[in-house]
């Protein structure tokens, strides 16, 4: 599979033996039921280690669909501004997740923001490190891949309204952002900081979650796809949103003076 997306970081991130990431994930899943439908998420991306509790924490509340937008930020620079994963399935330990093409044709039309593009993905982590608990929640799910970066407010706005269009009168796609918190500030900073962001979340705000990382200079690297995921689901008619989890890194490192913070977020409209 010469156009398959080869893992960047199992072995790292998330482990790289098939079966040692199987227990892993199912442990951080403990007490997952069948789920409840949602609209979106947003889950950290951070190493097992200190933000999958999290990040089970979420994906065990949602009941996953047959299809997922996954949106991620770009830590590499590489690549465009709107780069759509333009290849074949995302390889895993123990299996891939496979890519939804048609879902990912109407997506590109949708938005003059959306490229195919596959250095922006190459060695990204921030949505690997996703597709692990959607495959575990459903093994057939298939996804459409994108890492955003470099975009203004309104063009969040504008893609938000893209997706929605897209998915609107679709009940099987989930919208799924990848976001740390707060980066390397001290624990009490970055619960001050991250839960502005987070009021805006659950006010369902998502040009006010823009807004206010930007003014607060907050840390928060996947702002840009958890807005757009925010304002699609505002599309697609969200009436509510819950913080499910905030953790940071101290808790599993015990260094309380330079965290990463961490949240999981759920959007409905039930």
């Amino acid at each position: 599979m010469t156009d398959a997306r080869r893992p960047a970081v199992a072995g790292r991130f998330y482990p790289g033996d098939p079966r040692k990431l199987a227990t892993e994930v199912a442990e951080y899943l403990t007490g997952a039921a069948a789920g409840e439908p949602c609209l979106g998420l947003m889950a950290p991306h951070a190493g097992y280690m200190y933000s999958g509790a999290c990040a089970g924490a979420v994906y065990a509340r949602v009941r996953v669909p047959a299809r997922a937008i996954v949106m991620s930020p770009n830590h590499t620079g590489r690549g465009v501004r709107g780069a759509v994963w333009p290849g074949g399935p995302w390889q895993l330990p123990g299996g891939a997740v496979d890519v939804d093409d048609d879902l990912r044709t109407a997506l590109l039309a949708a938005s003059p923001l959306l490229t195919g593009d596959r250095r922006a993905h190459e060695s990204e982590h921030s949505l690997e490190v996703q597709l692990p608990f959607l495959r575990a929640r459903r093994a057939d799910v298939r996804i459409v891949a994108l890492t955003l970066a470099g975009l203004s407010r309104d063009d969040c706005l504008a893609l938000g309204k893209a997706v929605a269009s897209v998915v609107r009168g679709h009940d099987d796609v989930l919208l799924c952002a990848s976001s740390d918190m707060s980066h390397y500030v001290p624990a009490k900073v970055a619960a001050e900081r991250d839960k502005l962001a987070l009021d805006r979340m659950v006010a369902l705000d998502p040009a006010g979650l823009y807004d206010v990382v930007e003014r607060n200079d907050i840390s928060m690297c996947g702002f840009i796809p958890a807005t757009v995921m925010l304002a699609a689901a505002v599309e697609l008619g969200a009436t509510s949103a819950q913080v499910v989890r905030y953790t940071n890194s101290g808790e599993v490192s015990g260094d309380y003076d330079a965290v990463v913070g961490y949240a999981g977020v759920l959007v409905s409209n039930g």
